[in-house]
């Protein structure tokens, strides 16, 4: 669109597919995350072939199979790992499982793509770094609340294109809906999930990195609290974050399972990226009392206050990058310590955190 069109920032096209068949083959395995199916559609849609599926619950597998049956079920992980036409393993295992397995399919010849949070410990951080590092393949991770967000990957853009000058600050706003009744057993399980900061605070230290430009920070300050799930004593239901960018921008960044249920969707997620000639806002699910659509990015600086509605504009350029990325050995979807810094700052907030009563 042109500015006459009230958009002097165009988004970029979806991308097509990167690879023709049979380029690129994907297994799937450790179905325990939904967000397994949208690793596996991002890849697809970029021309990924999917051709096996694990998972040692049946049920998941039949209900995974219904989605792609495209598809074959394997009869064990090794089967998959032992498949010299496979090139990467998605997987959205128990959190505290994730770490262990990218090792194994690292080790075995393959990337490897996670759900987040990456890892539980900082010792599976390092066992990962290790095993990227001798054997040359990527341990790549599912940052949804920015890959898989356009309103989020058009923001990337504009920073880019110095719709706002240079970025100062982010502030993120995590909030979801607990639906306690729907979740498995281990979502509830301290060293199984890792922690609100480890888990969903990976979000918001991933989209800090990449917004600021900074390869570094530091955590200033965290907190943690259950405030409103006493009957499930492990889980934390809200946490809090500051970091200190090496460039010397700052974040802020609070997320919580406090979602009430009047809400028309899961989490009313919010980022508000400050520059100094400009600032965006994201709201990434819900314009709350006046659009049930997500994907409103709000834009402020010298032109003027535009509001553009993303939804089905802009696409998601990183599933085609990081296909070609495994092709070529390039890092233009993620660099691999991008990945891991992430994952490393929001490990150390949660080992650190405050515990509020």
């Amino acid at each position: 669109m042109s500015k006459a069109d009230g958009m002097k920032y165009a988004p970029q096209g979806k991308p097509n597919k990167v690879v023709l068949q049979g380029q690129f083959v994907i297994a799937a395995v450790s179905l325990d995350h939904g967000h397994i199916y949208g690793m596996c559609n991002g890849l697809i849609e970029a021309g990924a072939d999917l051709k096996w599926v694990y998972d040692p619950d049946p049920v998941k597998v039949e209900a995974f199979l219904r989605q792609y049956p495209q598809a074959q079920a394997a009869e064990s992980e090794a089967q998959i790992l032992d498949d010299p036409e496979v090139q990467l393993v998605a997987a959205a295992a128990v959190t505290s499982e994730r770490g262990p397995l990218g090792v194994r399919v690292m080790r075995s010849g393959k990337h490897y793509f996670t759900d987040k949070a990456p890892f539980t410990t900082l010792e599976q951080l390092a066992d990962a770094r290790l095993a990227a590092s001798e054997t040359g393949k990527k341990y790549a991770v599912y940052y949804s609340e920015r890959l898989h967000v356009e309103s989020a990957v058009f923001a990337g853009q504009l920073i880019e294109q110095g719709a706002i000058g240079r970025v100062v600050q982010v502030i993120g706003l995590g909030p979801h809906r607990l639906n306690a009744p729907a979740r498995p057993a281990w979502f509830f399980e301290k060293d199984k999930y890792g922690g609100i900061l480890c888990d969903i605070g990976s979000h918001q230290v991933e989209q800090f990195l990449y917004f600021t430009g900074n390869r570094n920070a530091s955590v200033v300050n965290s907190k943690v609290a259950n405030y409103n799930s006493k009957d499930y004593p492990e889980l934390e239901d809200f946490g809090d974050m500051t970091l200190v960018g090496d460039n010397g921008a700052t974040g802020y960044f609070r997320v919580d399972w406090l979602t009430p249920s009047g809400l028309g969707t899961w989490g009313d997620g919010r980022t508000i990226i400050l520059g100094t000639d400009g600032y965006i806002e994201l709201r990434k699910y819900i314009d709350i009392a006046r659009d049930k659509e997500g994907d409103q990015l709000y834009l402020v600086n010298a032109d003027g206050e535009q509001h553009m509605q993303l939804g089905g504009k802009v696409g998601f350029p990183y599933f085609g990058q990081l296909i070609l990325d495994c092709l070529n050995g390039t890092e233009t979807a993620m660099t691999q310590e991008h990945a891991f810094k992430a994952a490393e700052l929001s490990l150390l907030a949660q080992k650190h955190a405050t515990k509020v009563e």
